[in-house]
């Protein structure tokens, strides 16, 4: 295999009260200026696109008798929070809402995510939704699931006629 060399042009400074011959492309040239002209047209991004999507960070730990569920919350106030547990699965929902400051501040960088999320967990088979506990502190939500009670092999007597 052969490696081609391109030959780039070289510019010198041209001579004073003259005109400067046109530059000849590059391959390379050629596709930065393609691409130059694509985002030049283009009209934004989709509000998908622009929007960072939050999605809180979340822990969950097995105990012998439940199963304890924190999920970071920083912002959020526990009204913005739904907890609910259906067919068997914990979700967590909720929304960090961008707050708007009217003192005209310019904004050189946002880093912090705005917006809905919801996060689901499977639950063991037979879990008492009435016993799910749930409690905020500092911006992390804790909640405890107990674990159903596990039924007992028992041996059954086999009666003879």
């Amino acid at each position: 295999m052969t490696v081609k060399e391109i030959s780039r042009p070289t510019t010198t400074p041209a001579p004073a009260k003259t005109t400067l011959a046109p530059r000849r492309m590059s391959p390379f040239d050629l596709l930065q200026t393609e691409i130059e002209r694509v985002f030049d047209s283009f009209n934004g991004w989709p509000a998908a696109f622009t929007e960072r999507a939050f999605s809180p960070s979340m822990e969950v730990v097995e105990t012998d008798n439940a199963i304890e569920v924190s999920t970071e919350l920083p912002g959020i106030d526990e009204k913005d929070v739904e907890i609910s547990v259906s067919d068997n699965v914990l979700t967590i929902r909720g929304e960090k809402k961008f707050e708007k400051d009217e003192k005209k501040k310019n904004y050189r960088l946002v880093e912090r995510s705005y917006g809905a999320f919801e996060r689901s967990i499977a639950l063991p088979q037979g879990v008492d939704a009435s016993r799910v506990k749930a409690k905020m502190t500092k911006g992390v939500l804790k909640v405890e699931v107990p674990k159903p009670a596990t039924s007992k092999a028992q041996q059954v007597k086999i009666n003879v006629d």
